[in-house]
């Protein structure tokens, strides 16, 4: 009985011991996610148009040499990369055919003037011989019409040789502005065609480049003539538009606008490709926030403001956008505390701690 009892008073003892002890608490751990915030704005922003292009010489300041005639290159005194002053010398071409004929229209030109002297004093005999009344009127009116006859020969023949020596002219062809020379396409020794597949030479002004753009058909009527544009990278070189077509063929997907380099300091070489963004319309007194704060999600698109500790997901829409920033319409208003840094992949309603207040 002794034992029994002692086994009932352990028991209990350890049913007391168990009953007694406090439980063990639940504990929530929250990720605290460090952020960067900068305030909502009021500004000015103003779109750009993205269109590709290439660098190429302004109306003028291009000229591709081809020969007048099939020819010999008899001389070239400029090499590929040489500086070029108005007036020298591009290139000279041996026509020998050009030579002969302005030898041949010469002697035509004196053979129609001996004509003409011989029949002015044929109708000088006649007259007088009319006036003695020896000849008769006939004679007189025949001696009228071989003058005239030989007026016109001599006219065509004085024709023949300037057409003549135009041709030989053209056989020396000399720069009509100060350029480089951009590409040698043939050598001294060389016989051309005279046809536009067979150049000699090409000569650019490289103080009269411009870009060459093609914009989608949507963006021509956001274009004005006079707009500031500028090269994406490469130095952001300043542009401005000079020329947008006035009409466009229907079914056209782009159409081409030229720009101008507002320095004629340009580095780019004739036929290098290039981005350009171009300024077009401007909003006032909007809000904007860095571009970086944007979040998408699908066809969602919304930041995050600071409140307090907690980060808030605001959807927004958005309007103008540049490169570093962007406009919203709606969702947020200016002072608001928006995260530009550590929002990637931030929850609704995230704990954070602002790392870098403005």
């Amino acid at each position: 009985m002794m034992r029994f009892h002692v086994l009932i008073l352990a028991c209990t003892t350890l049913t007391f011991a168990a009953c007694g002890s406090p439980a063990p608490e639940e504990v929530e751990s929250e990720t605290v996610v460090p952020v960067t915030v900068e305030h909502a704005q009021t500004g000015s922003i103003r779109a750009s148009i993205h269109a590709t292009g290439m660098v190429a010489p302004a109306p003028g300041a291009d000229l591709m040499v081809v020969a007048p005639e099939p020819a010999r290159i008899a001389e070239m005194p400029k090499a590929e990369g040489d500086r070029v002053a108005e007036g020298d010398v591009l290139v000279r071409f041996e026509i020998p055919s050009t030579v002969a004929e302005v030898a041949r229209q010469r002697a035509e030109v004196e053979r129609a003037h001996a004509q003409l002297d011989n029949a002015r004093a044929a109708q000088t005999r006649a007259r007088e011989l009319f006036e003695r009344g020896i000849a008769a009127r006939k004679e007189v009116e025949d001696a009228d019409r071989n003058i005239a006859d030989a007026q016109a020969a001599g006219a065509q023949a004085q024709a023949a040789l300037a057409a003549a020596e135009t041709t030989v002219a053209r056989a020396t062809v000399r720069a009509p502005f100060s350029g480089v020379i951009a590409r040698r396409m043939h050598n001294p020794g060389d016989v051309v065609e005279a046809v536009a597949g067979d150049p000699v030479l090409r000569l650019v002004d490289p103080r009269r480049l411009e870009v060459a753009a093609s914009i989608p058909i949507a963006d021509v009527g956001r274009v004005r003539v006079g707009a500031a544009a500028h090269l994406v990278g490469g130095g952001a070189a300043a542009l401005k538009v000079v020329s947008r077509p006035a009409a466009v063929e229907q079914g056209t997907a782009s159409v081409p606008v030229r720009l101008a380099f507002a320095s004629p300091a340009n580095p780019l070489p004739v036929g290098t490709p290039v981005q350009v963004n171009i300024d077009a319309e401007e909003h006032t007194g909007v809000v904007v926030v860095r571009s970086v704060a944007i979040v998408r999600e699908g066809e969602d698109t919304f930041v995050f403001v600071a409140t307090g500790d907690k980060a808030e997901r605001r959807p927004v829409m958005l309007g103008l956008a540049d490169e570093m920033r962007a406009e919203v319409t709606s969702g947020i208003t200016a002072g608001d505390p928006v995260i530009v840094e550590g929002q990637a992949g931030l929850p609704d309603g995230a704990a954070i701690v602002v790392a870098d207040k403005p």
